[in-house]
């Protein structure tokens, strides 16, 4: 099992999309939103997955095929 923290950024026309939640059905990780923010302009989340790194990975590979911006953040990958 691994630990991933990254930053999602989503375009205006995404933030109402259910990224989060079908990620986290989609895939077998545990999501945990740490902080977020959204105004008219643009929303972010600082998202925590935990789950088989490679499954971290599809995860991941997937929220960009939608547009999702994804930036590391601190605490990258812990294996447990």
């Amino acid at each position: 099992m691994a630990t991933r923290r990254v930053r999602f950024t989503f375009e205006p026309d995404m933030i109402r999309e259910p990224v989060i939640y079908q990620l986290g059905h989609k895939f077998q990780v545990v999501t945990d939103i740490r902080m977020a923010d959204v105004d008219e302009g643009i929303g972010w989340v600082v998202l925590e997955l935990d789950g088989e790194p490679e499954e971290i990975e599809r995860s991941l590979a997937w929220a960009r095929e939608l547009g999702v911006r994804i930036d590391s953040t601190l605490g990258d990958v812990v294996e447990g």
